[in-house]
């Protein structure tokens, strides 16, 4: 059990690593790599490049072999077998040692949640160019619906009552925060243009674009999370090295198609395919290229204190640390002048954060349902007050920007279930 104070310290990384993730992507994408010498900032060219920012994201989980290779070396030094950290080696029940390990060309299953990852990740960095910051985290947590509804399809899960109830929750939640930012927005553009302000701010429309681009980017998510769900069910590998290995192989698919991209007939249709401008920004605009270096970095960190805490601590606690994650996001937003309290508009945003919150807690159990929403008597002691560890469904560490494992995170299904329980449930449902 580590110590006291090493515990607050993984905690504070974890959502400073976290944070920085996205507050560094937000202001690299305000950063002006051309014209900007131009007195008229409407004639000023912002840094949209989504495809390079994902590719940063992928370095940055390829910096997690780090301590693996570490590992290894240290261990052929010693003549000694290489053992590496599990997010769960202190409970070994949880983990069917009969799993086949991932090695050899099988390891090349994990190029299709790459692939998913590269695609989700995309979407949401363009959805990031239209939307505050804030909004944009918290729009993230639609991904539990979709993850909700996709394993029940493909995974054959059992969701209750009132877990399609949080569903339902934390999309009243995505859409209060989706609303309030659209209506923020538009009343900052209103005020700026009867103070005769020529400052260039994204309309109505451009908001609401942006926060569809973050929703469908979910489903994409969504299937990485199932589709690593399924490869994970049948073999076994150490977290960090598929968090390595899925930046990789993310990191090849972009390089592969680069030469696509960089078609003119490609790169004229949007800036944000525009590979070879976008090198060229990145490497001559110096706040860039060390932004891009700090964001590999933070997101390798990060990765590394959320599978920390998970194993140190609990997998409940990442959850609620995630939590604060995002409102820490929204507290430096406003102290940075990136976003505006306006009442009471505001009110409907802290409205819609409190129902993604409930909604998610719901969900994982880790509050008490409604007394008409209770499942069946058998289920009341690991839904009732504090759900046992490693049966939550989706906790919000899911919304990291990492490929962090559902089997990672100490969670082998996808239902608030005794084990005995859910493999009955799995049972019935085969046999249908």
């Amino acid at each position: 059990m580590p110590s006291s104070f090493y515990v607050p310290i993984l905690l504070a990384g974890m959502i400073i690593t976290g944070s920085s993730n996205s507050l560094w992507s937000k202001w690299q994408d305000m950063q002006c790599v051309e014209n900007c010498s131009d007195p008229n900032p409407a004639h000023h060219v912002l840094y949209e490049q989504p495809v390079w920012q994902t590719l940063q994201m992928f370095l940055g989980e390829m910096l997690c072999f780090l301590p693996v290779i570490y590992t290894w070396l240290r261990a052929r030094q010693r003549t000694a077998p290489v053992f590496l950290p599990s997010d769960l080696e202190d409970e070994p029940g949880k983990i069917d040692q009969t799993c086949e390990e991932l090695r050899g060309w099988k390891i090349l299953l994990l190029w299709f949640p790459a692939a998913c990852d590269l695609t989700g990740t995309t979407l949401m960095n363009v959805g990031l160019l239209y939307t505050p910051v804030s909004i944009y985290q918290m729009t993230r947590g639609a991904l539990v619906l979709f993850v909700g509804i996709l394993s029940v399809i493909f995974l054959h899960r059992r969701l209750w009552l009132y877990q399609w109830v949080s569903l339902l929750t934390v999309m009243a939640g995505v859409s209060l925060v989706g609303y309030s930012g659209s209506l923020i927005k538009d009343a900052v553009h209103s005020t700026l243009h009867l103070l005769g302000s020529d400052q260039p701010e994204p309309e109505v429309t451009k908001v609401l674009v942006g926060i569809f681009f973050v929703l469908f980017a979910q489903v994409f998510t969504a299937t990485q999370f199932v589709v690593e769900e399924k490869i994970m069910a049948r073999y076994s590998v150490a977290p960090l090295v598929a968090v390595g290995y899925e930046g990789l192989f993310g990191a090849l698919t972009i390089i592969m198609c680069m030469p696509i991209l960089a078609m003119p007939s490609i790169a004229s249709t949007s800036p944000f395919f525009d590979l070879p401008r976008g090198w060229y920004q990145f490497v001559n605009t110096p706040s860039v290229l060390w932004s891009g270096i700090v964001i590999a970095i933070s997101i390798s960190l990060f990765n590394y204190f959320g599978l920390s805490v998970t194993r140190h601590v609990s997998a409940t606690a990442r959850s609620l640390t995630d939590t604060c994650r995002t409102l820490s996001i929204w507290l430096v937003s406003l102290a940075l002048g990136w976003e505006k309290l306006l009442f009471p508009i505001s009110l409907l945003q802290v409205l819609g954060f409190s129902f993604l919150v409930y909604g998610t807690f719901l969900f994982n159990g880790l509050v008490n349902p409604p007394s008409f929403l209770h499942p069946p008597l058998a289920l009341e002691e690991t839904v009732g007050g504090e759900a046992e560890e490693g049966e939550a469904l989706l906790a919000s560490q899911h919304l990291d920007d990492t490929a962090a494992l559902p089997v990672d995170l100490g969670q082998g299904g996808y239902d608030v279930l005794p084990k005995d329980v859910r493999v009955h449930a799995q049972g019935v449902s085969s046999e249908d």
